[in-house]
């Protein structure tokens, strides 16, 4: 599971009522990382950091949360609580905790005024552990949906999913929010697992078919998207190889999401080697799209429904 993978810890918070929360993953030791942003709405903490060219080298969490912009809040909160913990890049006066993240877009469910903030962040932190990281409707995942074509009413619960792996020594691992405009498709059987719902709300439309059909349509679609995750791995990487890990991993929303990458998600990887095995990058970066497209697939299957959203399982019975 993907918090077995050596020197990480997970943390959830969330506020039902509201259907937002957020998810941290702490890195006590640092890790290196590099990040890939696709979408052409995102909403990010720290990215230019992450550059190769840039100074500091080594990241100490990754923050997924809900709120939109609002929620990059939260980062505060882990920030104050990793400092308590003397963990961060040391100045002298003090240690400043490296703390990156991206947010997805959930303010049409549940209450807009109430978003991740410092408080929640910190919560967070304090529930981190490398117990069994659950899926489904929690932590960033808490307010996420996707199929949002033909709006909220025909759209579905999405959620948080991860995955991991272990090959040998080399471990690789996923977690991701998946809260996308498309709909979302198993890669094994290319069946739509949840998606824009048809007027009976019994079955799917077609979220790519209908975006060609409309394809003279320039409405704006920004009713609530972004699927933002990130890839943990314990090989070491420099940041220029985090980043191609990254850029490799998002193949693994390409195989789950139809479309992926549009113009209204803010559609984000982070990737961080903890530094402990020898790895080829090619080999981390396929395993990393392996990894994510399955997690994406559990982040539907096991979301609840939340707020009148409908989700997989009540598609299913299962």
């Amino acid at each position: 599971m993907f918090t077995d993978i050596e020197g990480i810890k997970v943390g959830h918070e969330q506020n039902y009522e509201a259907a937002t929360g957020c998810t941290v993953i702490i890195c006590s030791e640092g890790a290196a990382a590099g990040v890939d942003v696709r979408g052409g709405a995102p909403g990010t903490r720290e990215t230019d950091l992450l550059d190769p060219v840039n100074l500091v080298d080594k990241v100490h969490a990754i923050l997924l949360g809900g709120g939109s912009a609002f929620g990059l809040d939260a980062a505060a909160g882990v920030m104050e609580y990793l400092e308590e913990k003397s963990i961060g890049f040391d100045v002298g006066v003090t240690k400043v905790p490296i703390v990156a993240g991206a947010v997805l877009f959930d303010l049409t469910i549940g209450d807009y005024r109430i978003r991740p903030d410092k408080q929640m962040g910190y919560r967070a932190c304090e529930k981190a552990s490398n117990i069994e990281c659950p899926n489904g409707t929690v932590g960033a995942g808490t307010g996420a949906t996707v199929g949002k074509i033909l709006g909220p009413e025909y759209s579905m619960k999405g959620g948080l999913g991860s995955y991991a792996v272990q090959v040998g020594d080399l471990q690789v691992g996923a977690l991701v929010a998946v809260n996308c405009l498309a709909d979302v498709v198993d890669p094994k059987t290319g069946k739509i697992l949840a998606g824009a719902l048809n007027k009976e709300k019994t079955g799917f439309v077609n979220t790519e078919e209908i975006m060609i059909e409309q394809y003279d349509n320039k409405k704006n679609l920004f009713s609530g998207n972004t699927t933002i995750g990130s890839i943990v791995t314990n090989a070491k990487l420099n940041k220029a190889q985090a980043k191609k890990i990254a850029s490799m991993t998002h193949n693994g929303y390409a195989r789950t999401m139809y479309p992926a990458h549009t113009m209204f998600d803010g559609d984000t990887i982070f990737a961080l080697g903890t530094g402990k095995v020898e790895a080829d990058i090619n080999v981390i970066g396929l395993l990393a799209a392996r990894v994510m497209g399955e997690a994406v697939v559990r982040a539907i299957k096991e979301a609840d429904p939340l707020c009148g959203y409908l989700c997989y399982k009540d598609m299913t019975g299962r």
